[in-house]
This record gives structure tokens, sequence and C-alpha cells, in this order.
């Protein structure tokens, strides 16, 4: 039988609960991003590769063992040596200083023609795509009329109006890649703006600038990141054939382009002269196109859930 409580007795506590077990909280998305690309061993060398280049890049003056226009009459066309690792010139300027800051040019020419054509890219692209209609056919109209030249012939008749420069250099490489961001930014906002979540904050009276800015860009841009890295490849070697038909920056600057058309007359006799600052065009444009593939990679949806399982 149940024995009853005795009057005005206390009653016995109750024994103590265990804690319940808390989860853990999510990790950043962007950390999960890092942490799957550093996965990815190509991308991940690249990546380091590519910082280096930048920090050299950054404190070209002091890295670089020599001025870019330091000349010594007796060392012209010496082949590397442990005074000069890249040999040196016909003006017996030390090669290796002049691709180091020659770096800063090229990379500058480079980030910002792509900054350009992804600010403008990226704003046609999201009016195209959010609105449709007769703003859509109007600015897709224009972009293909930009598709229609070839980039490097677009580049030089830009230049050619404008003048050679660095500055005209980057609004020429700017303009021309400006459809492409144009064209992957509208492709990403039309898959998007039908979503659930945008149409529910339509619903309930969200203005389109706050659909634009919180819900359709943010999911519209790992595309448009993978663009900026491939982009940022291509840019270089644009930069560097105008550099080399000398449209680019102007003598005596150092510039990798600008190096191999100096040295395509000394190949016989001086390989090294355009080895080097190939090479450089070379590891530095195949670097962006590793990372480009690693951040398609990551930024899939489907190899995101592949890479985060363990398999690829």
């Amino acid at each position: 039988m149940t024995q009853l409580p005795t009057p005005g007795a206390t009653p016995a506590a109750p024994p103590p609960s265990e804690p319940l077990p808390t989860a853990a909280p999510p990790r950043p998305r962007w950390r999960e991003t890092l942490g799957l690309l550093a996965r990815n061993p190509t991308a991940a060398v690249s990546a380091v590769v590519l910082v280096l280049i930048v920090l050299m890049a950054v404190f070209d003056e002091t890295l670089a063992p020599d001025g870019p226009n330091d000349q010594d009459p007796s060392l012209q066309l010496q082949p590397p040596s442990w005074d000069h690792p890249f040999g040196t010139d016909e003006f017996g300027r030390d090669i290796l200083s002049r691709v180091v800051l020659g770096a800063a040019t090229s990379l500058r020419v480079g980030f910002l023609s792509v900054a350009f054509a992804l600010v403008v890219g990226t704003l046609i692209g999201l009016l195209a795509g959010f609105y449709g209609r007769w703003v859509d056919d109007t600015l897709m109209r224009l972009m293909d009329v930009l598709f229609a030249f070839p980039a490097v012939l677009l580049a030089i008749a830009i230049v050619a109006i404008r003048g050679a420069g660095p500055a005209n250099a980057i609004l020429a490489i700017g303009i021309v890649y400006v459809p492409i961001f144009a064209r992957v930014t509208r492709a990403s906002v039309l898959g998007v703006r039908e979503e659930v979540y945008v149409r529910a904050s339509r619903s309930v009276g969200a203005s389109d600038w706050r659909l634009i800015t919180r819900h359709v860009l943010p999911n519209a841009a790992p595309p448009i990141i993978v663009q900026t890295s491939i982009s940022l490849a291509f840019a270089v070697l644009a930069e560097a054939a105008l550099s080399f038909l000398g449209l680019g920056p102007r003598r005596p600057n150092p510039s990798w382009g600008l190096m191999l058309a100096d040295g395509r007359g000394f190949i016989d006799q001086a390989w090294w002269y355009t080895v080097f600052p190939g090479l450089a065009i070379v590891v530095t444009v195949l670097c962006f196109n590793l990372l480009g593939d690693g951040l398609r990679d990551v930024l899939d949806p489907r190899q995101r859930t592949l890479m985060a399982g363990g398999g690829r």
C-alpha cells in the first residue's frame, strides 16, 4: 500500500535532475568554408602562393635587392649568379628586382580592373535579374554588344582611343569583363528571386532594396566569388598583353608584360630575360585558376555536402 505523507511533514526534495546536453553552436559559414578549402591541397597551396605574391607586391621596395632602374654597364646581360639570381638586362639592371617591383604594377592593374568589373557588372546583373522584362532586355542587349567584340581587341581599342597608361588599362580591362559578371549575377538572381523566403519577405511588405541586399545578393554571391578569382587570372594576362604591345605602363616603370617585350630581342643570347617574367605570369595566373576551381567546389551546395561528409 502507498504510505500517505504525515500531516505537517516537509515533503522530500525530488532527486536532482541531470542537466540536459546543449548542442554546440554552429560554426560560422566563413570558417566552415575556409576549413573545407584547406582540405583541398591544390586550392590551399594556390592560396598560400598568391598570398606570398601579394605580400611581395606590397613590400616590393623592401624586398627588391636594387632599384628598378639601377644600372651597371659592366654587368650587361649577365646570366643568373649569386649576386643576380635572375641575371641582368641590356642596361645591367637586376632582373630579380624588376620582377619583384613589377608585381605591384601587374597586380594593381589586375585587382582594380576586376574590382571595377565586379561592381558595375554585379549591379547590372542584379537589376536585370531582379526586375526582368524591359530592364532585363535593355541591359543584357547592351552586354551582348560588348560580348560581340573579342576581349583583347576591345581592350586594345579602348586604350588606343584614350591613350596608353595604367589608368586606361584598368578601365579597358574592367569594361571587357563587365558583361561576364553581369551574366553570372543575372543567372544567379533568376534562381534566387523565386525562392520561398524571397516571396515570403515580399508578401510582408519588404522593399526591393531590402530584398536585394538581405536575401537576393547574399544567396547569389557564391558564383560571383568564383568568377572574381577566375577573372583575376585573365586580368593579369590582359595587363601583360597590353604592356607587351606598349599600351600599358610606360617605360622605365617595371611590368611583367613590358619586360617580356623588352627581352624578346635578346632571347637568343639572354634566355633569362624573358623566362623569369614569364614564369611570374604563369605562376600567378595558374594559382588564380586553381583557387577558383577550389572555391567552386567549396561553394557549390552538392560538392560542399560531399566534402563535409569526407567524399569528393
